[in-house]
């Protein structure tokens, strides 16, 4: 699962794997270690919720939790919806934008990066197919 932060906004990007075990797990989390001590990361978590209404998302001792209702996720994962994607008030009229999100093979080859389990990029047609 990948993290982009970028001013007030998070978005997730998850492989097919990570979807799967979202929605038959609930959650799926990952981890930023910034030295051997556990106290050194920034962990971050997708939550599916039974009870949840909203998309929305936490930060406390060192953690990013992001929950989102089970129905919508359940609704995500077995479409061709590339995401899902909410605001929430954080006060003094900002809002924070969350976004949650399939990952694309990339069109261009990576070599950097493993990309067999991203789903596959819907404008990749068959001329461009990767080998």
């Amino acid at each position: 699962m990948k993290l982009r932060v970028r001013g007030d906004s998070l978005r997730f990007r998850l492989t097919q794997q990570e979807v799967d075990r979202l929605i038959a797990e609930g959650r799926v989390a990952e981890c930023v270690r910034f030295s051997p001590s556990d106290a050194d990361q920034l962990r971050y978590t997708l939550e599916a919720s039974e009870t949840a209404l909203n998309v929305s998302a936490r930060f406390g001792g060192g953690q990013v939790i992001v929950t989102v209702p089970a129905r919508c996720a359940a609704e995500w994962a077995k479409t061709d919806a590339v995401g899902i994607t909410s605001t929430q008030a954080i006060g003094y009229g900002v809002d924070l934008r969350i976004a949650i999100e399939k990952d694309f093979r990339c069109l261009q080859p990576r070599t950097d990066e493993d990309e067999s389990d991203n789903f596959p990029n819907p404008e990749q047609g068959p001329h461009c197919a990767p080998s």
